[in-house]
């Protein structure tokens, strides 16, 4: 193939850049569009089914002709005109903003469905933490698995803000909102406003890690333990190596696994990091050292010791300075907060359960737990 020039080259990247910008602007519209008009059906079918206008089985019966008159149209079964519904429902009040008159020139406004009223939000909603821009990131797809497994306007305003910011997609998104990331949120002792690069790279960090994590792909009485609190570190090390998609799932797509039982030779000494990963986001190796008990000071400054050598012998010289994290079962917060003061390398401590297999097997089936604790949204 023929070399290109160097000056056509560079024309070449420009307008590459260009024409990708366009695309993502267009798929944004396109996006913000689309969330209108299932906000304004929403609107128009909650009005018509709250308020005994239509009458049972209209939902299935409108949905069903849809299809008859617009063959190939998909996204409007019954369950996604519930969601639509359930969109405009949960919003409404928060979504502070009402079609302006001249939005709605020549129709009846009992009428219209008003979906003006979402796309010419023009101004902060009432959920002061809520932006605009990440709302209308965000697909609906998105927007129902929020809907589906929060309770809370300040939930759902976490989860969208990290979704658009961190561009998870919708399996990240499922497995975060499974993992109840909004209530395990910053809550993790760190030092990472102090020790990284930026305020911005910090707030990414602390977003990325919890507080405390369910290993429960563990299974306790495969590995011949009677209790969880006698498993030893190697075992659940061994037990995560062999899950370590389960485990990286746990934490984020955007970790990428490196080895166990990292070898590092300082000085001719010999040192093991339990399990080395590399975070694509941050751009950052992360070292997680696991301990089968409670917290010890001693463990910062192995883990410190670790970060240096880690810095020195594999750190590129692109990548920002290598994280730390503790993995114990147990840890007093306010006591790792107070030591973690005198350290300059990033660092936090995290907990860790693992779930018996025989109460795996008593407990019924994960979506029928969340229908008897928070009821059908969808009825």
């Amino acid at each position: 193939m023929k070399q290109i020039d160097t000056k056509y080259n560079e024309a070449v990247q420009q307008i590459k850049s260009a024409i990708l910008q366009c695309q993502l602007e267009a798929a944004k519209a396109v996006n913000r569009q689309m969330l209108a008009l299932y906000y304004g059906i929403g609107k128009f079918v909650s009005d018509n089914t709250r308020k005994d206008v239509w009458g049972t089985g209209a939902i299935e019966a409108i949905s069903e002709q849809l299809r008859r008159e617009l063959p190939g149209l998909r996204g409007f079964g019954v369950s996604n005109i519930k969601n639509m519904r359930q969109f405009y429902e949960l919003w409404k009040d928060v979504l502070n903003r009402q079609p302006l008159a001249g939005d709605l020139q020549g129709v009846d406004n009992e009428e219209i469905l008003p979906t003006h009223a979402l796309l010419m939000l023009n101004r902060q909603p009432m959920a002061d933490d809520l932006d605009v821009h990440d709302f209308f990131s965000i697909s609906f797809s998105h927007h129902c698995e929020i809907m589906s497994k929060t309770s809370t306007v300040e939930e759902r305003v976490f989860y969208i803000h990290q979704a658009a910011t961190l561009h998870w997609d919708k399996y990240t998104l499922r497995n975060n909102l499974k993992s109840d990331l909004f209530h395990h949120q910053s809550q993790m002792p760190n030092n990472f406003a102090a020790t990284m690069p930026s305020a911005r790279h910090a707030a990414k960090a602390i977003a990325m890690f919890k507080d405390d994590y369910l290993l429960d792909f563990i299974n306790v009485e495969e590995l011949g333990e009677r209790d969880p609190q006698d498993i030893d570190e190697r075992v659940i090390e061994n037990s995560i190596v062999s899950n370590v998609k389960n485990f990286i799932l746990t934490f984020g797509k955007d970790f990428t696994f490196i080895g166990n039982q990292v070898h590092i030779d300082k000085f001719g000494h010999d040192h093991y990091v339990d399990l080395l990963f590399f975070n694509r986001e941050l751009q950052s190796l992360v070292v997680f050292e696991l301990k089968k008990g409670e917290f010890k000071p001693a463990y910062l400054g192995q883990l410190a010791a670790y970060i240096r050598m880690l810095n020195d012998a594999e750190r590129k010289p692109h990548e920002n300075p290598t994280i730390g994290i503790v993995l114990c079962c147990d840890a007093d917060k306010t006591y790792v907060e107070y030591l973690l003061q005198d350290y300059n390398q990033p660092m936090g401590v995290a907990t860790y359960q693992v779930m018996p297999e025989k109460l795996r097997k008593v407990l019924p089936p994960e979506d029928e737990m969340k229908k008897l604790l928070n009821g059908d949204k969808n009825k």
